[in-house]
């Protein structure tokens, strides 16, 4: 059997997809709280933020190019992509926690602290990546088995973003737990006042009743009356010894054992830490259970200047290009505003992470049959089916009040399910076009082929990023004032429901362009393989 075209294994097919899984637990992680962590724990105006997150992922984007032409020079026995997967596992889970560590630091130190931290993690991101997603193209030189090996990747994908999304808040909670002391006094029906001191300071605490039902607001005079706004929970700095109360309605025989007073500061760097250390540990296992098979052709030389002007001359890459930057921007603002929609819309943190596991597994559903669908629809049409019904289906978001909680798990878990489709298609379709290079120019470049592919996803990140903070900015969103988060509510609606709408329905226009259809794909595969067994022989 022909090695570049042969059937891979059910093991390197799942080691493959550990490496996603661990990635995702840092881009999740980034894309879902990074955000929120930057504005209401470390306390960076999400203007700041935004700016921040777009210049960022831009000058990420110019890495990622480099990136792509180091692999593809990079020649060890392990291959040209693997060995970076190792180098690079240690590293990424230690850029991670920095990412989440708050140092006490002014305004400006914050800032700089911020622009640093996040630029190191990209870099190493972009490090293990790249040659990740290239990995994926020379496995196997058969578009059928890519694309199979591609819903293998995402299933990993989606269960690494399913445990950081499930699990970290829960961790914040866990790890965040500063022992208070709590004294709750009846004074009429479903109506306390509640005390609560600590032995020690503490920069930023969320207080909530662990089934978030009940209405917090300041007992006595401790803030105005009109910033005393009731809430499902209230976010404030803990002087030691000094003693906090607040008046709690809405629920039957409060005791102290139902309120939840969590360090969030603490909690998210320690959650973050622990899942570091999976993330590392995947990405070894990754290096060790698979393997390179698809060579450049051997007359091939380096020639950076031809590979860069092959690469400016391939149409279906510069299609997805775009569609990268597009899809990526729709996933993005949706990941980047849930944990805030879900704190600040619905007052109930804890019930993102119940959203984010039934969006994950919506998304393992979405990535499972995307490959027979895609045998039966061809790529493209695929993928513009699921924009177009992914984006309609999340603007109704818009129509959905605070108390629907059935009707946004709906939404969310449908429109997600088609979402799924997107990034599985993509990373097989950047294979098909490094295929067609070499079909049409007689030479590959896999690595810049993926690196500029990551560019364009990455950057997407950010612009989302951007559009959050820009939005929320125009409400005048401060993550730690009560009165300016309400009043950027519809802000907020906008952000989760028909912003990214739009965003889908033009990378469904654009996708219209792309030409590599499934006839066409096949005429391509077979002539590669035809070449290769030639070199073989």
């Amino acid at each position: 059997m022909n090695l570049i075209s042969q059937k891979l294994k059910f093991s390197e097919k799942v080691g493959y997809a550990l490496g996603d899984g661990a990635a995702n637990i840092a881009w999740r992680g980034v894309a879902t709280f990074l955000f929120i962590f930057y504005t209401d724990v470390f306390g960076i105006s999400p203007a700041t933020v935004g700016l921040l997150m777009l210049i960022a992922r831009f000058s990420d984007g110019i890495i990622d190019i480099i990136m792509g032409v180091i692999c593809d020079r990079t020649n060890t026995k392990y291959g040209k992509f693997r060995p970076w997967i190792l180098w690079t596992a240690v590293p990424l889970g230690i850029t991670l926690s920095l990412l989440f560590t708050s140092p006490n630091l002014g305004p400006t130190g914050k800032i700089v602290y911020a622009y640093a931290t996040y630029l190191l993690f990209f870099i190493m991101y972009t490090a293990n990546n790249i040659p990740y997603g290239a990995l994926m193209a020379v496995m196997t030189g058969d578009d059928k088995e890519r694309t199979s090996l591609g819903s293998y990747r995402m299933v990993g994908a989606f269960t690494g973003g399913m445990v950081v999304q499930g699990a970290l808040l829960f961790l914040v909670a866990s790890f965040g737990n500063i022992n208070p002391t709590i004294v709750v006094d009846k004074l009429e029906a479903k109506k306390y006042e509640v005390t609560v001191s600590a032995s020690q300071d503490v920069k930023n605490v969320n207080i909530k009743t662990k089934d978030g039902i009940a209405m917090f607001t300041w007992a006595g005079a401790a803030v105005n009356d009109s910033t005393n706004i009731p809430a499902q929970g209230k976010s404030f700095s803990m002087l030691a010894g000094r003693k906090y109360s607040f008046i709690v309605a809405g629920e039957d025989n409060l005791e102290p054992k139902q309120i939840s007073i969590v360090d969030q500061k603490r909690g998210y760097s320690s959650a973050i830490y622990i899942l570091s250390v999976f993330l590392s540990l995947f990405l070894i296992i990754t290096f060790l259970t698979t393997k390179e098979r698809v060579k450049p052709p051997k007359e091939q030389k380096t020639n950076l200047g031809k590979d860069l002007r092959d690469l400016i001359r391939n149409k279906p890459w510069l299609i997805l290009l775009g569609i990268g930057l597009l899809f990526q921007v729709y996933n993005s603002i949706k990941q980047g505003i849930v944990v805030i929609y879900f704190s600040h819309y619905l007052h109930n943190q804890l019930l993102a992470a119940s959203f984010m596991i039934g969006l994950m597994l919506a998304s393992i559903g979405g990535a499972m049959i995307t490959s027979p669908l895609a045998k039966r629809l061809g790529k493209r049409n695929l993928f513009i089916y699921a924009l177009l019904f992914s984006g309609a289906v999340n603007s109704l978001l818009v129509f959905c009040g605070p108390g629907n909680i059935v009707a946004i798990f709906t939404i969310g878990i449908i429109s997600e399910c088609a979402a799924a489709v997107f990034p599985t298609l993509f990373f097989a379709m950047l294979g098909d076009a490094a295929d067609y290079s070499e079909f049409k120019n007689g030479r590959r470049a896999t690595g810049l082929i993926y690196s500029a592919g990551s560019f364009s996803t990455k950057f997407g990140g950010g612009v989302a990023g951007a559009i959050i903070g820009f939005v929320l900015a125009a409400f005048h969103y401060n993550g730690q004032d009560q009165v300016s988060i309400q009043g950027a509510v519809p802000g907020i609606i906008m952000l989760m429901s028909w912003i990214p709408a739009i965003v889908a329905l033009i990378a469904a226009g654009f996708m219209t362009l792309y030409p590599l259809t499934q006839k066409k794909m096949d005429t391509i595969t077979t002539e590669l393989n035809s070449r290769r067994a030639k070199e073989l022989a």
